[in-house]
This record gives C-alpha cells, sequence and structure tokens, in this order.
C-alpha cells in the first residue's frame, strides 16, 4: 500500500469524485482501478459545492475519505 502521510487538500467543483481507499492509486487521491488484487474498494463522494477539502492520504482516518488528523500519529 502507498500511503502518503500528508492529506491532499484542494478546492473540488461539484460532482462526484471517487478516492483509492487502497493507497495504490497513481491517481492519488483519486482512484484508477489499481484496487483489483487487493480487494478493497474506493470510496465514492458527491460534493455540492465548490469547496476545499483535505482528502486522506495515509489511508487510516476515521472520516474516510476525507482526512481527520490521524496521520499525525503515524511513524
Amino acid at each position: 500500500m502507498n500511503k502518503n502521510n500528508h492529506p491532499f487538500v484542494m478546492t473540488v467543483k461539484p460532482g462526484c469524485y471517487v478516492w483509492c481507499s487502497c493507497g495504490e492509486s497513481k491517481a492519488q487521491p483519486f482512484c484508477d482501478g489499481s484496487h483489483g488484487p487487493t480487494g478493497m474498494r474506493p470510496v465514492f463522494v458527491e460534493i455540492t459545492e465548490e469547496k476545499q477539502v483535505a482528502w486522506c492520504g495515509c489511508k487510516t482516518s476515521a472520516g474516510k475519505p476525507f482526512c481527520d488528523g490521524s496521520h499525525a500519529k503515524l511513524a
């Protein structure tokens, strides 16, 4: 699993997003279909208004797909 110990902070427009939950995607923080052999599945999110979000990069957030600061506890 390729994890990033920091969130991916970005401004997103309204629409549907597919967050990578396995860490294997080369298009982080979004899914590129690499999860196939992992048995994990992406998380589908609908954003209804333009806003800044922090997508979880460490994949351990309790608030998946958004960052809750869990990365600060990782070594």
